[in-house]
């Protein structure tokens, strides 16, 4: 519920400013707006079935107001084709306030407007969060315990302990790129010091697509000690009486130091009883219970942050705004990277790596934290502006397309033409999001 209401919540807030872009564009340059509505008041992609507004209300020649389906929303804009099919008013003769009236470089920025809306909202959101909680990471030679590997890392030659020096040759300075620096570049190995000694770990072909396809993020992380954070209400880890701040040393009598040691021998306990000795206030306790069947004890662990030498730097609020455009610009080439490796790399299939609206909440974390919420909405904004930037009838990018080839012939595409190019766009769009969603419902049923 927290992560569907964090989802609901930044989709409605940058839908809202999105098409606040395109609003804002088409008065600047006089065009009437006849409708601006935060989602659907019809069955999208139909504009002519199930038409209700939850709210809906007039002032001046707008209509603003709040639709039935959840899935976007829309300004309609006078004279021009778009997801309303208006066919009526595009066969009677242009009027001076309409879009197709309007000169072609005013109607690609008025088409631009949502995309260049999305972008100043992540850098502004990424201004915020730098500017009070500063940019905090951990360097990777700081992970002074090396690395905790999951099955996919340890069946390519990683170990525990390992620690990472470089990813195809090239140092990694932050633990966090680490991952994002090997699947973007594909790299071909893993340089770790192992036991004092340098050792070239080969990443067979087809390591990618298995993490993605796990869809897990445990591929490697920071090795820390097994301290007690969190424990949940009415989970085994409180029966049993563990508290936070605890750290286990022995598991069924068997000495443990690092989380992936506690993790080996849980995972060998399912369904039996397990004895745990940990070291509370300068006094060892014995706790005893049972590892329940879906291995989950109930308590996470404390974070690298709680054991390494953090590295944080301080933004005022000129340099804020800095990092604000820099990181936009670093998070635009990272996703941008991610789509085109849909279509062009080998390791990668759509059916693996694409999610609709479950793996979108998903991004989102269970419990709330306003940092973690704002760097995500921001990202999602970015998500917003790539995607409408694709050259797709029906999206931003496919009228922009169209702009750009008057701009550069000189010769208007017919609204024939484009009425056309907009069914066929909206009946793609309808098919991705059937398929997308479709996906994340198999892989309920499935896990």
């Amino acid at each position: 519920m927290v992560q569907a209401l964090q989802l609901l919540a930044a989709l409605s807030l940058l839908i809202l400013l999105h098409e606040f872009g395109h609003f804002f564009f088409a008065r600047l340059f006089k065009t009437r707006v006849e409708k601006f509505y935060l989602f659907f008041d019809f069955l999208f992609p139909f504009p002519n079935v199930l038409n209700f507004a939850l709210f809906k209300k007039k002032k001046g020649d707008t209509e603003y107001g709040l639709g039935w389906f959840p899935l976007g929303g829309y300004v309609k804009i006078s004279g021009m084709v778009d997801e309303s099919m208006d066919k009526e008013q595009m066969e009677a003769p242009p009027e001076p306030w309409e879009y197709r009236s309007k000169k072609a470089y005013q109607r690609l920025f008025i088409m631009l407007g949502g995309i260049i809306m999305n972008i100043i909202v992540a850098i502004g959101i990424y201004a915020l969060v730098f500017g009070v909680w500063g940019e905090e990471y951990l360097p990777t030679q700081n992970a002074k315990h090396g690395i905790m590997v999951d099955s996919t890392a340890e069946s390519i030659g990683l170990r525990n302990g390992d620690k990472i020096l470089a990813v195809d040759g090239k140092p990694v300075p932050r633990f966090r790129q680490i991952m994002s620096e090997f699947i973007f570049s594909e790299a071909k190995s893993f340089t770790v010091e192992r036991n004092g000694a340098n050792v070239d770990v080969p990443i067979p072909s087809g390591t990618i697509r298995k993490i993605i396809k796990g869809q897990r993020s445990t591929f490697i992380l920071p090795r820390v000690p097994v301290v007690v954070s969190n424990i949940a209400d009415k989970s085994e880890a409180e029966r049993m009486g563990l508290k936070e701040n605890d750290s286990i040393v022995a598991v069924n009598g068997q000495a443990v130091r690092f989380v992936d040691e506690f993790e080996t021998i849980k995972k060998a306990s399912v369904g039996k009883p397990i004895a745990l000795t940990v070291y509370r206030k300068d006094v060892f306790v014995s706790l005893k219970g049972t590892v329940p069947e879906n291995k989950i004890l109930g308590f996470a662990w404390k974070g690298p942050e709680s054991f390494f030498a953090m590295d944080k730097i301080k933004y005022n609020p000129i340099e804020a705004v800095g990092k604000g455009f820099s990181f936009t610009g670093e998070q635009i080439s990272n996703y941008w990277a991610q789509l085109r490796m849909i279509f062009t790399s080998k390791e990668i299939k759509a059916s693996e790596s694409l999610g609709g609206i479950i793996s979108f909440g998903k991004i989102f974390s269970p419990v709330f934290d306003w940092q973690d919420f704002l760097m995500l909405t921001a990202f999602v904004s970015i998500i917003l502006a790539v995607m409408n930037l694709l050259p797709i009838p029906g999206l931003d990018g496919g009228y922009v397309i169209f702009l750009l080839f008057e701009l550069i012939s000189g010769r208007k595409v017919s609204d024939r033409v484009m009425e056309k190019a907009t069914t066929v766009g909206l009946v793609l769009l309808l098919g991705l999001m059937l398929y997308a969603n479709g996906l994340d419902i198999f892989r309920l049923f499935k896990n």
